[in-house]
């Protein structure tokens, strides 16, 4: 070993120092979204568009891609080639006739004439002169270096990267290329019969492999990838002019001056439109701007616009099966660089956590809805809220005894404690004193013993009846009233778990509902506060647990305008009518019977509700609460472990 180590960047799959997803603060948002009535599915569409803290959401990459499709666009025009074709031309004719200018003989003055004789069109004029015998040296190099320019523009507009590997053409290099297009027909086309090609395809690699810097392993990828290409330039020729397009599809005869190559790749597009019609051959593009790009480079901006415009799809999930695991990172890294592929990247381990956690959970007629674990969860961040805001403990008073439940903690031996011991502490204590005294044999003492500690709690039935008619979620108290109702759950769940709870909503009716359905309950268009039938159901509960000691809690916003009638139907008026308060307050009698105070955490500010909540605290011994919407949570558990105390 030599200790000295070498670092370098980590290529082996996921990034092992990159940081978990927080999925507690997505859960929170979707929790969030699906209290105010969106449906998990949605919400968790809504979360992956908006994003999360420190990660860019599907809406703001979505938004990008279109804007780079757009400067694309704006910025560039198709004229390039065709623009240096020209300049060349020009080039060649002003140097030949500058060669020309001082031979006063008959050559000469017949050699202007047939340069004088050329025709206005590019295409025509360099096909005219493919035979013409120069006498400038300078315009047969300019001259050539139009069929070079040709050359390479063709073969890039094909084939991805030729343009640089062209960018000094030999007559060996033309050879080669020519010898590379009839193999590749010859495969394509044996291909299209249905041949077995494997063998044919591993020789064409070995002896044209060069070309290829992608390096397809099967004859598919390899026609997918010409496929591409072939499509982005004739959807480059379809966004020409007509006279645009005659021109180029003219010079192209000139190509490193062989028309046999253009013979060539003609039959190789109509190979890759036999093999891959689901290509697009037909569309077209326009461009506005005033940077003109030649063949090569307009075939590329034109693979790019299609690469964006299926980013976009994906980014969209629209399609059946959407999932984020689509999107092509390498193609949205290319186009709007490797921070938005690490963004989408994390987006998709988001989704996947959420599912894989347990966290979204699938019901037998395919709907999602959150699982108990994302409820628990939900649950302790809504309990953690309550918590910051309160100012007195929640324990109760501790006592020894074999009637008290353990709390999980333990503690020192004391005379006359009758706690089980905690074996596994005693033990360790023991090790840990005789391995600091040395004294070698374990044995134990009594200052090592700890016993289990326990604590004897009061059991209690709750009954919270919420408020759900639409007032409630008309102001905004929607999405409080299932936070307060959350963390209550969570509190009487894990810290007193032999309490009752039961939660109650009330609108035109009441009903009882668990807690994932209280937060997955939508808001709904519907009159009418029927406290009157939510007492009747939380006096039920209560006598369903006669041992334990009553608790009724009342989340509301507005005066009782609805009760029950004996044939099971809600009577509803407004304003309130004196039998519906009648009958609402005989129910709140019947429960001060069972001995359950009533506590009712009063929202706004309407004068009639304060009068009929402060009836309510007079008769049933218990008391009104007016908190503001960020306070209801703590209002409501801190009034509940106060009655438990009392």
């Amino acid at each position: 070993m030599t200790g000295r180590f070498a670092y370098g960047p980590f290529h082996e799959g996921p990034d092992p120092l990159a940081p978990p997803v927080d999925l507690r603060a997505a859960l929170e948002q979707l929790g969030r979204d699906i209290m105010d009535g969106s449906s998990p599915r949605s919400a968790l569409e809504e979360l992956l568009r908006r994003g999360t803290t420190g990660t860019t959401g599907l809406d703001e990459l979505t938004r990008r891609l279109w804007e780079r499709r757009a400067r694309i666009q704006r910025r560039h025009n198709l004229e390039g080639t065709l623009n240096e074709v020209r300049a060349l031309l020009d080039e060649a004719l002003e140097a030949e006739r500058s060669a020309l200018f001082p031979d006063p003989s008959d050559d000469a003055r017949f050699r202007e004439a047939q340069l004088d004789a050329l025709p206005p069109s590019t295409a025509a004029a360099v096909r005219d002169l493919a035979e013409y015998d120069w006498r400038s040296e300078q315009a047969r190099q300019a001259y050539q270096r139009i069929r070079d320019k040709l050359g390479q523009e063709l073969m890039e507009s094909r084939f991805q990267g030729m343009k640089q590997a062209l960018s000094e053409v030999s007559p060996e290099d033309a050879e080669r290329i020519r010898a590379m297009m009839a193999d590749l027909n010859a495969l394509l086309l044996a291909h299209l019969r249905g041949d077995d090609t494997a063998e044919q395809f591993q020789r064409f690699m070995a002896q044209h492999g060069d070309f290829f810097p992608e390096n397809p392993r099967t004859v598919e990828e390899l026609i997918d990838a010409l496929a591409a290409r072939a499509a982005a330039a004739q959807r480059m020729m379809n966004s020409m002019s007509e006279q645009q397009r005659e021109e180029l599809s003219n010079l192209m005869a000139a190509a490193f001056g062989d028309p046999r190559l253009a013979e060539q790749i003609s039959t190789l597009d109509a190979n890759l439109r036999a093999l891959r019609p689901g290509e697009d051959w037909t569309s077209a593009t326009r461009f506005r701007g005033q940077d003109p790009l030649g063949m090569g480079e307009g075939a590329q901006a034109m693979a790019d616009l299609a690469e964006l415009d299926a980013l976009a799809e994906q980014l969209a999930q629209s399609y059946p099966g959407a999932r984020l695991e689509d999107i092509d990172l390498e193609a949205l890294s290319r186009q709007l660089g490797d921070d938005a592929g690490v963004d989408a990247r994390r987006l998709s381990e988001l989704e996947r956590e959420l599912r894989e956690q347990g966290l979204l959970e699938r019901s037998s007629d395919g709907t999602l809805h959150l699982s108990p674990k994302a409820l628990r969860r939900l649950g302790e961040t809504a309990l953690a809220d309550v918590a910051t805001t309160m100012r007195h403990g929640e324990r109760d008073t501790a006592r020894a005894g074999a009637a008290g439940e353990p709390t999980g903690a333990s503690r020192p031996w004391r005379f006359g404690d009758s706690e089980p011991w905690e074996v596994s502490r005693t033990v360790r204590n023991a090790v840990l004193r005789t391995a600091s005294t040395n004294e070698g044999e374990v044995r134990i003492d009594v200052a090592d013993v700890e016993v289990i500690e326990t604590e004897q709690r009061a059991r209690a039935a709750i009954a919270l009846c919420v408020d759900t008619s639409w007032s409630m979620v008309q102001d905004g108290r929607w999405v409080p009233m299932k936070r307060t109702a959350l963390a209550l759950h969570h509190l009487v769940s894990t810290r007193y778990r032999s309490d009752e709870l039961q939660l109650i909503t009330f609108g035109r009716h009441a009903s009882t509902v668990d807690i994932g359905q209280l937060t997955a309950l939508e808001g709904v268009w519907e009159q009418g506060t029927n406290l009157h039938h939510a007492l009747l159901l939380a006096g039920r509960h209560l006598r369903r647990n006669p041992d334990a000691h009553p608790v009724v809690l009342v989340v509301t916003d507005g005066e009782p305008t609805a009760h029950l009638e004996p044939d099971g139907n809600a009577e509803f008026n407004y304003p309130t009518t004196p039998r519906t308060i009648s009958k609402t307050l005989a129910e709140v009698d019947a429960l001060a019977k069972l001995g359950a105070s009533v506590s009712v955490f009063m929202l706004g500010e309407d004068e009639r509700l304060a009068a009929f909540v402060d009836t309510i605290a007079k008769r049933s011994g218990g008391r009104v609460v007016n908190p503001d919407l960020d306070g209801l949570g703590a209002a409501v558990v801190s009034d509940y472990l106060r009655t438990r105390r009392t």
